[in-house]
C-alpha cells in the first residue's frame, strides 16, 4: 500500500508544482486555446488561455508511477507500463492535434482521418501486447472474455477482441475529449473514476485466487500495479485541478483528454471490467450520448434539435446555468454513477462468495 500512497502523493506535488511553470512557459510563447465562433459566447473571454496542459499530467503520473516502485523496490510490471503507454500514446496524439491548432492559428487541429489514424495504432498496438506477456500463473495484462464486473465465459477471438479495446480505447478517449468544454469538468469526473480503480485494484489484490482461492477470487495479472497506476493518476488528475477549476489558468486539450479517456478504458481492460467503466464514466456517457442524439435528430428531421447545444453541459449554458454550478452538478452526476459502479462491483463479489 505504500506504493499506492507514494503515487498518489508524487502525481498530485509533481502536478500542482509543475503546472504553474507550464503555465508561464506556455503563455510566453503564446501558446493559448483558440475558441470556435459558434460556441457559447461566454467562452470568448477564454480565448488565450494556455493549453496543452495534459502533458502536465501525463509526465506527473508517469514520474509518480516510477517514483513508487523507487521507493518500495519492485520491477514495473506488463500490465501497469501497458496502461501507461496507452496514457503516452493517445497523449502524443492529441498533443500534435493541440499543436496544429497552435501553429495554425484555427480550431480544428489534426485531421480526423490522421486523428482516427493515430488513435487506432496506439489502440490497436496496446490490445495485441496486451493479450501477450502471460505471468507465472498464466495470466496476460487482459484477457480476451468479454467482461463487466469479472471475466464471463465468452471468450472473444484475438482479432474481434483487439476490435472490441479499439472500440472502449477510442469510445471512452472521445467521450472525455467531448466532456472537456467547461473549467474543471472532465478532470473533476476523471478523478473520481481513477479513484474508483484504485480500489477496485486494491480490492482484487486482496481477493486475487493467489491469495484468497475460491469462487469469488479474481484472475487479474498486476491488481497492485493498476492500483499504483490509477493513483498516480488521481494524483496528477488533482494537483491539475486546482489549476483548471473556474477559472482555469490553463486548459488540458487534446493532450490530456485523449490521455484520461484512454487511461480509463485501458484499466477496465486490465482489471476485468470493461462493461462496468459504462457505470463508473456514466457521466461521459451521457454527454457522448447528448452528441449522438443531436447529430441523428437533426439528420431525421431535416435540421431540428434537441439541445440548444451539444455537448450536453454547452446546453445548460444557453439555458442560462452558471458555469461553476454546471460542473458542481456533473460533478454529483459523476459520482453518484461512481458509487453505483462500485457498489455492483462489491454486491457481485458477495453474491459470488
Amino acid at each position: 500500500m505504500i506504493s499506492i500512497l507514494t503515487a498518489g502523493v508524487v502525481g498530485l506535488v509533481a502536478s500542482i508544482l509543475g503546472t504553474p511553470l507550464a503555465i508561464r512557459w506556455l503563455a510566453r510563447r503564446g501558446y493559448g486555446q483558440l475558441i470556435r465562433d459558434d460556441g457559447p459566447t461566454s467562452h470568448h473571454t477564454k480565448r488565450g488561455t494556455p493549453t496543452m496542459g495534459g502533458a502536465v499530467i501525463i509526465i506527473a503520473a508517469v514520474l509518480a508511477y516510477f517514483m513508487a516502485h523507487v521507493v518500495r523496490p519492485s520491477p514495473p510490471t506488463a500490465s501497469g507500463l501497458l496502461v501507461l503507454f496507452l496514457v503516452v500514446g493517445l497523449g502524443v496524439v492529441g498533443f500534435l492535434d493541440d499543436w496544429i491548432k497552435i501553429s495554425k492559428q484555427r480550431s480544428l487541429g489534426l485531421r480526423s482521418r490522421a486523428k482516427m489514424a493515430g488513435q487506432i495504432a496506439v489502440a490497436v498496438a496496446f490490445a495485441i501486447l496486451a493479450i501477450n506477456f502471460p505471468d507465472e500463473q498464466g495470466y496476460t495484462p487482459a484477457s480476451q472474455a468479454l467482461s463487466v464486473l469479472r471475466d464471463t465465459p465468452w471468450v472473444l477471438p484475438a482479432a474481434v477482441f483487439v476490435l472490441w479495446a479499439l472500440f472502449l480505447i477510442s469510445g471512452f478517449s472521445n467521450a472525455v475529449n467531448l466532456t472537456d468544454g467547461l473549467d474543471g469538468l472532465a478532470t473533476g469526473a476523471a478523478v473520481m473514476v481513477f479513484g474508483a480503480y484504485t480500489l477496485i485494484g486494491v480490492w482484487q489484490l486482496n481477493q486475487s485466487c493467489a491469495v484468497a482461492p475460491g469462487p469469488s477470487c479474481y484472475e487479474v495479472r498486476d491488481p497492485l500495479d493498476l492500483a499504483v497506476v490509477s493513483a498516480a493518476m488521481v494524483g496528477a488528475c488533482f494537483g491539475f485541478l486546482w489549476w483548471n477549476a473556474a477559472p482555469a489558468k490553463i486548459f488540458m486539450g487534446d493532450t490530456g483528454s485523449l490521455a484520461l479517456g484512454g487511461g480509463l478504458a485501458g484499466l477496465a481492460i486490465t482489471t476485468r471490467t470493461e462493461l462496468l467503466l459504462i457505470v463508473l464514466g456514466g457521466l461521459f456517457v451521457v454527454i457522448t450520448l447528448s452528441v449522438m442524439l443531436q447529430v441523428g435528430w437533426f439528420k431525421i428531421s431535416g435540421g431540428k434539435r434537441l439541445f440548444r447545444m451539444a455537448p450536453l453541459q454547452h446546453h445548460f449554458e444557453l439555458k442560462g446555468w452558471g458555469e461553476v454550478t454546471i460542473v458542481i452538478r456533473f460533478w454529483i452526476i459523476a459520482g453518484m454513477f461512481v458509487v453505483l459502479g462500485l457498489g455492483l462491483f462489491y454486491a457481485e463479489w458477495v453474491a459470488t462468495a
